[in-house]
């Protein structure tokens, strides 16, 4: 469906299989041996074959501006696993709109969502300001609050696949489904 949608558009695939999930701009080489190759076409790596990841790095797709989009992996830091408090603060703060986004993906295709501190070296969680923040942001976008276009597009098209009914409702984002 994302083929579909943006490869003939913006030149753009979504591919399973990665170790870790990667944006490639088309041109570019990089260091993983395993997707070494330059490409004429972009490429969006999701983490093996898995939808929550493919959804995720999707949404992060959906967010990034032009600019973004002609860089490795869109120009974003990243601390591996194992973050300090201070750290997993900035992670959050960065998450916000691609953790909503991909809430409502995985609304509209059926799918669980979990909100994601993605720090599994640390006992904690995702805090309540992050999960209460991930929440709000959905609830803004689906009250006409500057959705991103591309993001826009793949919700009313998984809507449409799997039925599900208004799937931009506020409804469907409340805090309590998240803790």
């Amino acid at each position: 469906m994302f083929e579909q949608l943006f490869y003939e558009r913006l030149n753009t695939r979504l591919l399973g299989g990665a170790e870790e999930p990667i944006y490639i701009p088309a041109g570019l080489a990089t260091e993983d041996a395993d997707i070494s190759s330059v490409e004429t076409y972009h490429r969006l790596y999701f983490r093996h074959d898995y939808l929550s990841s493919a959804l995720h790095e999707t949404a992060h797709w959906c967010i990034a501006g032009t600019q973004r989009r002609e860089q490795l992996d869109f120009g974003y830091w990243y601390s591996p696993d194992g973050r300090s408090s201070q750290q997993q603060q900035l992670f959050e703060q960065a998450e916000v709109a691609p953790q909503a986004l991909e809430w409502m993906f995985s609304i509209a295709s059926g799918q669980r969502f979990r909100v994601s501190a993605d720090n599994l070296a640390s006992d904690e969680g995702a805090s309540d300001d992050f999960v209460r923040a991930v929440a709000e942001r959905a609830q803004s976008w689906c009250a006409g609050g500057n959705l991103p276009s591309r993001g826009r597009l793949f919700i009313e098209a998984l809507g449409n696949r799997f039925d599900c009914a208004e799937p931009l409702s506020q409804d469907h984002y409340r805090l309590e489904a998240l803790v």
